[in-house]
């Protein structure tokens, strides 16, 4: 039998046949107040269901369409705002970073660095963050097979860490779309270490729109819904009170409201699930 490592973040424990995770929020920290307003309504909705919940939100988004598209508000503005977001909610935080020289201010304030799909394959950037004594979570590269995986984990534990979640999120063909692989969840997960879904960046359409990317937001609890009878640890959704006005992704951002009934049922799916995979 395969020995799965459990991976703690704060006060709880990934992997293994623990409760699911989600890692949720805006995709870019668009204003303070909402930022907190939309993470303050996800951590009400996983309190109720007994969910894990790290706040998710970007500082800067480096890897837009378009050269005028909306990053965020910098790495110094953003780190004061996620700091005061994880005090004022009580939970851990995860963000994005893209260069060594990002790793040591971040790992100061947050609990989680997540390694860009793109740069998944960045062997500075994952052996210093790893080094940060940070939770490690990867995704997947588009341009991965899931078996490629096994490479990154050992980049991250030649540094000595143990502490690592891998991402899925799509591979592409081109022609802006993305496609799931349902492999995939069992493949990853055959390194030993949780594995995570990212059901919002799997419908996007990167740069669909021309100068920014769009996206299927309809098919995100059908995916999510596979994923979990696959057998995932846990869930990155881009969760939004408004899409339309979102600032970054928001054609593939679940609306605040549909969030509760969409976990319920991933819930019920796992609970099924976890019996058979963990035995």
């Amino acid at each position: 039998m395969l020995l799965m490592h459990t991976v703690k973040i704060s006060n709880f424990e990934v992997g293994a046949g623990n409760p699911l995770v989600l890692l949720a929020g805006p995709c870019v920290l668009e204003s303070y107040e909402r930022s907190l307003y939309i993470g303050k309504t996800i951590k009400e909705i996983t309190s109720r269901l007994g969910i894990p919940y790290v706040f998710k939100a970007s500082f800067d988004k480096a890897n837009r369409s378009s050269y005028n598209g909306y990053r965020g508000p910098g790495l110094e503005k953003g780190l004061k705002w996620l700091q005061s977001i994880k005090e004022e909610l009580n939970v851990p935080v995860v963000t994005d970073i893209h260069n060594e020289q990002q790793v040591e201010p971040v790992s100061k304030v947050v609990d989680v660095l997540q390694i860009p799909a793109f740069l998944s394959r960045q062997t500075d950037l994952l052996y210093t963050a790893a080094k940060s004594g940070c939770v490690v979570n990867v995704k997947k590269g588009q341009f991965l097979a899931p078996a490629d995986m096994k490479n990154v984990v050992k980049k991250i534990e030649e540094a000595g860490s143990e502490k690592i979640l891998l991402t899925e999120r799509g591979a592409t063909f081109g022609y802006n779309n993305l496609v799931v692989d349902m492999r995939s969840f069992p493949i990853m997960r055959s390194t030993g270490y949780p594995v995570i879904f990212d059901a919002t960046h799997s419908v996007q359409l990167p740069g669909g729109a021309g100068t920014k990317s769009a996206g299927n937001r309809e098919y995100v609890e059908y995916l999510a819904r596979a994923a979990a009878g696959a057998g995932v640890d846990g869930f990155f959704m881009e969760v939004h009170d408004n899409p339309e006005e979102a600032l970054c992704d928001g054609p593939n951002m679940v609306y605040l409201d549909k969030l509760e009934d969409l976990l319920k049922d991933l819930i019920a799916i796992n609970e099924i699930t976890k019996k058979k995979i963990n035995k």
